[in-house]
């Protein structure tokens, strides 16, 4: 892909969200290949991930905010993130960064950055002085990438659905310059 113009843009048409859908079942599949049984790989479909994210950004589209990464008119990656929910029990302008996900062939070309660094400008923007995301436990790979990109585990743990596995999770912070 060098060479090629990345292109980091708002989203939200239904064609938006099914692309996210595919990427978001695609993306876990391979993230999580070497942390879930065969059986739960199978069930993270693309039709479940395009249905949830038809019907989660339907719900949220006022609060959130989407971001697609596209290299040739190809989305590559995705971001979201929106307001912390009262489940955080976080005081008021705290966002949550709830996915970046990037093709597996664009991993390690800098979509993932140029993704965060649009996050953290999404959260300014929003007026946001705090964020707060949750990666699986043992998803090394990602843990590195938030923890080079200022992120530090902030203690609070919980489980999360991922196809039909419960998968430990921990949650990162860091400020919003």
């Amino acid at each position: 892909m060098p060479g090629m113009t990345l292109t980091i843009r708002r989203g939200g048409t239904p064609e938006d969200v099914a692309a996210i859908g595919e990427l978001h079942a695609l993306s876990r599949r391979s993230a999580y290949r070497e942390l879930l049984t065969p059986r739960e790989l199978a069930g993270i479909t693309v039709a479940e991930q395009q249905d949830k994210w038809a019907r989660r950004y339907a719900a949220e589209a006022g609060t959130h905010r989407l971001h697609l990464a596209e290299r040739d008119g190809t989305v590559i990656g995705f971001c979201y993130l929106g307001p912390a929910g009262a489940e955080e029990q976080a005081p008021a302008g705290t966002g949550v960064l709830n996915a970046i996900h990037v093709r597996r062939d664009a991993i390690g070309s800098g979509v993932g950055l140029a993704l965060m660094d649009t996050c953290l400008a999404e959260f300014a923007a929003l007026g946001c002085h705090r964020a707060l995301l949750y990666v699986v436990s043992d998803n090394t790979r990602a843990r590195g990438f938030y923890e080079r990109g200022g992120w530090a585990a902030d203690g609070v743990t919980r489980t999360t659905p991922i196809g039909s596995a419960a998968v430990p999770v921990v949650r990162y912070a860091r400020p919003i310059p």
